[in-house]
Order: structure tokens, then sequence, then C-alpha cells
């Protein structure tokens, strides 16, 4: 348990902004936010969607933590609150016994020097808008960081300052001082300043009334929407911390489903470069009909001395049961997909690894959509659809993606592993394989980045896509993807 400061050590601060917040909190005992009909619905919706974006079990620290309330909700495995008032702190370690309190001023490096680091999650729930210094206070937090840890922020829209205002006149709003509204732009470059990336950005709560449930109804399906989402009051910014590994060398294990698809599996061991510390192939065979499970074995034995090859058959259907196989059996550090019709070269997959081994991004997506195609790598429609669908799923995880079906994908071991663990927020809703991952890896709030890939023509086999059968299950996984990434 962290040893609070005595409140004969904490004195009023002495910018005038943060004084009116301390008397006020001094007064109300940390109430002063919980009063009004705004606050019970606009608390409620905050409290939900932090929750989301913040998974039970973490360790985490909250910088303003007024009475607790929030920091309890999140149900972390090591809960640290930060705020100024001592009365408020007081009530909060009455309130939360299971959680730890640290009494003193959150821009203060000495206050930040109590807390035990490092933590999962660092949330700065309103606050931000009263900071003096705020990229200060960024470069503080940086020494209470992992390279995995999210930072939140949640701020007003200053399009909502006059509104704000009019409901503190007619007591529909607890009053409070004067704060600093700040545009995202600004906090993208304080960002910046500071060494930290902003890897994902909602808008929450067109209306913060509960209205007979018209405000939740409309905050759940309207206010999500591309446009109207500008007008919310509410922002949330994650971000993690920025850190390049010059020298940093992984193990790979690269799954390799495959389905009738016996002319394309020796070609893809002769092909396949050296890279990594290690490298480990995984064979996923989708009982075929061309003998391509026998193939798999003839080319491991074969290879056997040179390389690392596993063969396993698959238990269930599609590439997306496949891929769980192979990737549950892998034992490497980095875990890569590669089609076995090998029109994503096997001699590009060492660039993907790279951008793995150098943080410069925690999942890597293929694109075919960048460089030109071969004659008939792509058929006319399907580059159509994978046009329209790479527009709805980038809104969808806030990252631009222009080939959402790209089959090449990969990630830290560990990441999906954490991933899987939580797959039941989704289920098992995929065939494909690759929107399991691209869903997951948004909901981890994991740095998504695409990387272009050349599209080669099949040279061996048919696809095994339907498109018309294929695109109404996109259809479906779009409105999936909308309630359990955007309509929480």
């Amino acid at each position: 348990m962290i040893e609070m400061v005595s409140s004969e050590k904490m004195v009023a601060p002495v910018d005038a902004r943060k004084q009116r917040v301390w008397t006020d909190a001094e007064a109300s005992g940390g109430e002063q936010y919980l009063r009004g009909k705004f606050n019970s619905s606009y608390r409620s919706d905050d409290i939900k969607f932090m929750r989301f974006l913040v998974p039970r079990g973490k360790r985490v620290l909250e910088l303003g933590c007024g009475r607790g309330d929030m920091l309890a909700a999140l149900e972390p495995s090591y809960g640290v609150g930060v705020d100024f008032s001592p009365t408020t702190i007081a009530k909060a370690q009455a309130t939360h016994p299971g959680l730890n309190f640290i009494l003193g001023d959150a821009e203060d490096p000495s206050t930040l020097a109590k807390a035990e680091g490092p933590f999962d999650y660092v949330i700065i729930a309103d606050t931000i808008g009263m900071f003096e210094d705020i990229d200060g206070t960024l470069n503080c937090l940086r020494r209470l960081c992992l390279p995995s840890t999210r930072i939140v922020i949640s701020y007003f829209s200053h399009l909502w300052k006059p509104v704000l205002r009019l409901a503190e006149i007619l007591k529909l709003k607890s009053r409070q001082p004067e704060i600093n509204y700040i545009a995202t732009v600004d906090f993208l470059n304080l960002m910046d300043l500071t060494d930290f990336e902003v890897i994902r950005q909602e808008q929450r709560q067109l209306i913060p009334f509960h209205w007979l449930g018209l405000g939740p109804l409309v905050n759940r399906f309207i206010a999500p929407l591309p446009g109207i989402n500008r007008l919310c009051l509410r922002t949330y910014l994650v971000a993690r911390p920025f850190e390049q590994f010059s020298d940093r060398k992984l193990s790979v294990s690269i799954v390799i489903p495959c389905r009738n698809e016996k002319g394309n599996i020796e070609s893809a061991i002769r092909r396949m470069p050296r890279f990594g510390l290690e490298q480990e192939i995984l064979f996923v065979e989708g009982n075929s009909s061309d003998g391509t499970f026998e193939e798999c074995e003839r080319v491991r034995d074969v290879y056997r001395d040179t390389w690392d090859i596993a063969v396993l058959k698959q238990d269930g259907k599609g590439k997306g049961d496949a891929v769980r196989k192979g990737f549950a059996a892998a034992k490497h550090d980095v875990l890569m997909i590669l089609d076995a019709d090998l029109t994503m070269p096997p001699e590009a997959l060492p660039r993907y690894c790279a951008m793995i081994e150098k943080g410069r991004a925690e999942f890597v997506n293929g694109t075919r959509l960048v460089y030109p195609m071969e004659g008939e790598a792509m058929r006319p429609l399907n580059f159509i659809a994978n046009r329209v669908f790479a527009y709805l799923f980038s809104y969808l995880v806030n990252t631009r993606l222009t080939d959402t079906l790209c089959g090449t994908k990969v990630l830290l071991r560990r990441d999906y592993e954490a991933l899987a663990r939580e797959r039941d927020y989704f289920g098992e809703f995929d065939p494909f394989g690759d929107f399991d991952l691209i869903f997951g890896a948004a909901r981890k709030n994991l740095k998504i980045v695409e990387t272009p890939i050349h599209y080669r023509a099949r040279t061996y086999g048919e696809t095994q896509i339907s498109r018309f059968r294929d695109g109404w299950l996109l259809l479906k996984m779009v409105w999936f993807a909308f309630r359990k990434l955007k309509a929480i």
C-alpha cells in the first residue's frame, strides 16, 4: 500500500484555476462532479467506454482520480490514483481500500515519483484541461511506462463550451472552474513533442442526457457515425510510448494455411529467405483433395536438415481455423501468415518482421492495392469490393487500411496470446482469419501499420474465395464490428 502524504503537507495550489478546483473539492468532499442530471448520464457512458478501452486486471495509474470511482470501475490488479485534495483522497481511500492513493499535484515530478510503476495503462480523464505543463507531465510519465503501456486521455470538445456553460446556469450540471479546451490537433502535436504516438481516437456522447432512453440509443448507434462523431462532447485518445529498437532481433514462426495447394508447397520452402534469430515453418493443411497433406510431409522430410518444418492437419474448416491452429502450435516470438498460393512473395517476409523488430508496428497488415498487380492477380469486381470494404474497416478500427483481405499479417506472439484470451468478446465469427486478428488488434489498441506487397498472379490451383458468398459475409462482419467496436 502506498503511503499517502499527510494533509498538513499539502497546501492549496498557487495557480488560480487549480486553487478553485482544490477549494471546491475540499468543500464538497470530492462529490462536486457527481451532482446534477447531466453528470449521471455522462458519467455512466464515460465509465462504460473506459472499461471498453482498459481491460480488467491491469496495472492502472489515474491522474486526477477524485474519489477513485473510475479507477475502481476498471477493476485493476494494481490501481494507483493521484489527486491534490486531502479530503477527496481520504474519502477515496475509505471507499476503495483495495486501491492505492497518492496526495499531491499530478504535474509535480515528486508526486509521480511516489508511484510504483511501471503501469499497463495511465488514465488522464478531464484533468488534462487544468494542467499548466502538459508536455512536461507527459515526459515525467515516461519513466512509469513500458513499450506496451497505453496512455488514455479524455477531454471535452471545445464545440461544447457554450452548451456546458448553459447547463451550469440551468443547474443541469455542477459548476466547474474554467478549463483549457485544447483542440485535438494540439494534443497530437504535444504527443509528438513527448515521443508518444496516438494510435486511437474516438468521439462519444452526442446527447449527454438520458431522456427516457433516447440519449443512450443515439449515443450508441448515431454518435459514432463518420461526420456526426465530430459533434460529440467527449474525445478519447489512446497513445503509446514511441520507442525504436535499432538492433533487436526476434525469432519467427511462419504459418502457411494450405488447401489444394500441392504445387506451391515446395516452392514456398525453396523461395523462403533466412531471417530472424530462428525460424520455423508450420504448414496447416485443410483436408485437400489433391494430395497437399502428403506433399507437405514429403517436403518436411526432404528439407529436414535445413529447415524446422512442422505439418499439422486442420480439425475444422476455413482459413481462420487453420491460422488459430498454427498460431497455437508456434513457439517463436513473431507470428506470420503466408498464403500458400504465393501471390504474396515469400521473399518479402523479412521486411514485415523488421517492422515488428524495430518497434514501428505491433500489427502489420499487407496491402495488395498500392503497387501494380500482375495481369489476373485480382478480378475487377474483387478490386472494387476490396476498396469499399477497406474504407468501412478503416473507420471501424481507426486506422487507414486499404486491403483487409490480404493474407499477410504479422504480430508478436505475446500480443496474439493476449488477443486470444479475450476472443470471447468477439466469438468465433470469422472464417477468413483476417478480421479475427484485425478486430482483436484494434480492441487491444495495438499499433497497426500497412505495408505494401507486390501481388503476383497464382501459378497453381484456383482461388478459394466466392465473391458473392464471401461478400455477404463481409457485409455481416461490418455490422458485427460496428456493434463491437463503435456501438459500445
